[in-house]
């Protein structure tokens, strides 16, 4: 992973995670998302079914990078800039796959690879590409970063993207 911009990863046991439906509230009060996508509630099932998914994969390797954005307050162009951090995610995903692993990958805040998303009206039509929100399964996924001591407050219009690769 050297020649991959990532800032920081770690490798850990998922059963290190915490699960909250809190964090499910905010999904659904707080992201224009919700319910418009596979890859975020409710299309992703309940958190203890997501909990029940992602306990299922024993290891997991969190990754950051980060971006500069020209208002970090715009939802919409501060997701914009997370291109770069989905194709690290799928090449790092791509990387553990060529070791002979299993993997279920998580990552940013709702999929964007196709303008519009068939949800919920028919299957999704890259699900090999798409990854679903970290967020959009409970997970406390500031507490991790802190257990692990990464950093994710550079401050100013940066912004820092958190990937989960669940591995078996």
């Amino acid at each position: 992973m050297g020649e991959l911009p990532i800032v920081q990863y770690e490798f850990f046991e998922t059963a290190e995670l915490t699960f909250s439906p809190r964090v499910r509230s905010v999904c659904q009060l707080d992201c224009p998302r919700y319910g418009t996508s596979w890859a975020c509630p409710p299309a992703v099932g309940t958190v203890e079914a997501c909990r029940e998914r992602c306990l299922a994969y024993p290891r997991a390797l969190m990754l950051t990078t980060m971006s500069e954005v020209a208002d970090i307050a715009d939802l919409e162009g501060t997701l914009a800039a997370r291109t770069d951090h989905e194709e690290i995610t799928r090449r790092v995903n791509v990387l553990l796959q060529n070791q002979g692993v299993e993997t279920y990958p998580l990552s940013t805040e709702s999929c964007a690879v196709c303008a519009q998303c068939t949800y919920p009206d028919g299957p999704c039509r890259h699900p090999e590409r798409m990854f679903p929100c970290v967020e959009s399964h409970g997970i406390l996924i500031i507490d991790t970063a802190e257990k692990y001591g990464i950093d994710f407050q550079a401050g100013g219009n940066i912004v820092t993207w958190f990937s989960l690769i669940l591995y078996r």
